[in-house]
């Protein structure tokens, strides 16, 4: 019995030197963490027109309730953001951990449960926001609340980041806080938004992290026409101009070149792969095969045919004002989503080539997310990231991914922070569902989320503690 005691004791010593000795009630900090999640979901911070102050206010009283001291930075007075630190020892740099707090507007009649309800029903949380993205500032909330409640020793300063406006306005959001407070919140690592774990057969068997993402960088192509009655065809109706414009754009084949990122997210998915599938993403780069592949890709899975060029969809068309009368301008949108390494004016250049008309012009959007380079996927933190994961979930494979969306480390990324987008794991029918981000009945598994926050606990005590 005593040497059962004294190894007891000696595990429990090397345990507690490797800052693994938390004991965590994961069903009570659980239920702690659906709790906040449902009340963040309650505050309705709409983009437009925000109110992401209300949403401050309840996130500056949890930590309150806890001796975490935070401040808060506001271009606008109605659409602040928050910044709480919780200060390790200065051996390391910081991590930031980032999420927004607007979320988008909704059309309330299509949803089946009352948008801003936050209901828990049949083991979801319903709401908008619910993933995208006041789950990672739930998360982020409850690693801020165990960090101090449980005395945690860093090695590291942990920020927590609740930034407004990424849904269309980052002037008051994260390029405010990047152009004027950069001091803050600068950080080695930063965690956010945009990965994602795949249920399959009822387990996790892939973990997404997101590694790099596209540029937006949009264009408006406006033709030019001579105007007159409907009754009478003429060869310049700019109607037919910027449909042949259109159909030109759309029809391009943009080159296909791989990063770092999407080269091994294909090598990975090729291990976990049927014989068809393997064959196609061992393949991605052989010339002899790669049109039949970009096909397939494009008929049955367009996400990876997009991540493997600059991608021009047509979004919007506003010709014309009456069906007998031909109009002298006519105007459509494209949404162009540039690879992270992509030369911009020089793709407008080659656009204009393949659309070779000059009653044609192509007026760009200005631009509102940097380019940047991709994060790395040799460091500390990816391989923390990957190591968590495999812990938590065995027989998972994780893949760096580069999002076809953008997000808001598009601007941390720029100032050198290698940043990460994580996020719960979802089932493939809840993913195809329409009740996920920016959907009608957004939704978040209840027990999917609460593995979430267990899994960014165990990143920070993994990366942030001494003696690991």
């Amino acid at each position: 019995m005593r040497l059962i005691s004294l190894l007891f004791l000696s595990l429990l010593f090397t345990c507690a030197n490797a800052q693994q000795s938390y004991m965590i009630d994961w069903n009570e900090v659980g239920e702690e963490s659906i709790g906040h999640l449902v009340e963040l979901i309650q505050i309705d911070s709409s983009n437009p027109p925000g109110n992401e102050t209300e949403v401050v206010a309840y996130l500056e009283a949890v930590l309150a309730a806890e001796g975490i001291g935070a401040k808060t930075y506001a271009l606008d007075e109605k659409r602040a953001n928050l910044v709480a630190r919780i200060s390790g020892n200065g051996s390391k740099r910081s991590i930031l951990i980032m999420g927004h707090t607007d979320v988008v507007g909704v059309q309330a009649d299509k949803w089946t449960e009352a948008p801003f309800s936050g209901v828990r029903k049949d083991g979801y949380i319903y709401g908008r926001g619910s993933l995208d993205d006041k789950d990672n500032v739930a998360a982020g909330l409850m690693v801020m609340v165990l960090l101090k409640r449980y005395g945690v020793e860093l090695d590291r300063d942990i920020i927590f980041l609740a930034e407004a406006g990424e849904e269309g306005t980052p002037q008051v959001g994260i390029n405010y806080m990047v152009e004027h407070h950069w001091d803050a919140i600068d950080a080695e690592y930063c965690l956010a938004e945009g990965g994602a774990g795949i249920i399959n057969d009822g387990r996790v068997n892939i973990v997404s992290i997101q590694t790099t993402e596209k540029m937006p960088r949009r264009v408006t192509l406006v033709a030019k026409g001579t105007p007159g009655h409907g009754s009478v065809p003429r060869v310049d109706n700019a109607v037919s101009i910027l449909a042949q414009a259109v159909a030109k754009a759309a029809a391009w084949q943009t080159e296909v070149r791989l990063n770092k990122t999407t080269r091994t997210y294909f090598q990975r998915m090729a291990t976990i792969s049927e014989p068809e599938d393997e064959f196609r993403f061992n393949n991605v780069e052989n010339a002899a095969e790669t049109e039949a592949i970009q096909q397939y890709f494009l008929e049955t899975f367009p996400y990876h045919y997009s991540i493997m060029r600059t991608s021009v969809v047509p979004t919007v068309m506003d010709a014309g004002f009456r069906k007998n009368v031909i109009p002298s301008e006519a105007s459509a949108i494209l949404d162009i989503r540039m690879l992270p390494d992509e030369d911009v004016d020089g793709f407008y250049g080659l656009l204009a080539a393949v659309i070779d008309d000059p009653r044609v012009t192509i007026v760009p959007e200005d631009v509102y997310r940097p380019a940047a380079p991709p994060s790395e996927i040799d460091n500390e933190m990816f391989q923390t990231l990957e190591r968590v994961a495999k812990n938590m979930y065995p027989d998972v494979t994780v893949l760096p991914m580069m999002s076809t969306g953008a997000t808001d480390m598009a601007q941390v990324r720029a100032k050198g922070v290698q940043a990460y987008g994580v996020g719960p794991a979802r089932t493939m029918a809840e993913i195809t569902s329409g009740r996920g981000a920016h959907g009608d009945d957004e939704r978040i598994a209840e027990d999917a989320f609460v593995e979430f926050v267990q899994f960014m606990w165990n990143v920070v005590i993994e990366i942030a503690t001494p003696d690991r």
